[in-house]
């Protein structure tokens, strides 16, 4: 289910002329919720694109340990391991 969350921001000086440049018919958005909204997914998106750096440079260096430094383990070693 979708929510809408309202919200009362205010911005003077350089932010607030700043947005106003960006919004009406000469900006690139119609409104100043266009705006925050666009705002909001952009971060959203470079939050996970971050997660995911981080995940796949765990990942490459897990993969590059030689197999020498791996143990082989049951389904039961590992679960005695993580009740200890």
């Amino acid at each position: 289910m979708s929510r809408t969350t309202t919200m009362t921001v205010r911005l003077s000086g350089p932010l607030s002329d700043f947005v106003a440049a960006n919004v009406g018919p000469d900006g690139a958005y119609e409104n100043i919720s266009e705006y925050v909204r666009d705002l909001i997914r952009r971060d959203r998106e470079r939050a996970e694109r971050e997660a995911f750096e981080r995940l796949k440079a765990e990942l490459t260096h897990a993969f590059a340990a030689p197999d020498t430094s791996y143990q082989p383990l049951t389904a039961a070693d590992v679960i005695a391991r993580n009740e200890a």
